[in-house]
């Protein structure tokens, strides 16, 4: 049986493996929030950087992407994304809608507000100059959140939150 993987961040322009498949997808009770702080990718310890997470809202909605692995794939996959977003993230089944309505369990990992890298909400002057100011391993956060910004809007998902900060960003 195949494996999907429902991507709702750096997942979505850099999923970092073989997949079979690439759909657009949608999870409900969810919403991505720039609310994680990234201590190995788009930040350091000492320094954070904003990254998605998706937070639980009873009437909420996420677009991204969901990836269809073959099952051989599976657990190499698995392994590489458990290290990949080890960085207060833990797995999570989730229900993911992939065109038509059908759908799918998916695998995705979320950040609870509860583990020790969580920012939170704050100010967009204030995520605005953490973003601005945080580079990691990965690069520079500035550029995580303007790759996220362009790749919901070539999924043509809106996402006010994510619009928001990339326009502050960009100073638009």
């Amino acid at each position: 049986m195949p494996l999907w993987i429902f991507a709702y961040g750096s997942l979505l322009w850099r999923p970092g493996f073989a997949f079979e498949e690439r759909r657009a997808a949608v999870v409900r009770g969810f919403e991505r929030r720039l609310d994680q702080g990234s201590p190995d990718h788009r930040g350091t310890p000492d320094r954070l950087g904003r990254v998605a997470t998706l937070m639980r809202a009873p009437q909420g909605v996420c677009g991204g992407a969901a990836y269809r692995i073959a099952a051989r794939d599976a657990p190499e996959v698995l392994q590489m994304l458990d290290v990949r977003e080890q960085g207060g993230y833990d797995r999570l089944e989730i229900a993911a809608e992939i065109g038509g309505g059908a759908a799918v369990a998916a695998i995705t990992w979320v950040a609870s507000p509860d583990n020790r890298y969580h920012l939170g909400e704050a100010p967009l002057d204030v995520m605005v100059a953490q973003i601005r100011a945080a580079v990691g391993p990965s690069g520079k956060n500035l550029d995580y959140a303007l790759a996220l910004d362009d790749a919901l809007r070539a999924l043509g998902v809106a996402d006010p939150h994510v619009a928001a900060v990339a326009a502050a960003l960009r100073g638009a």
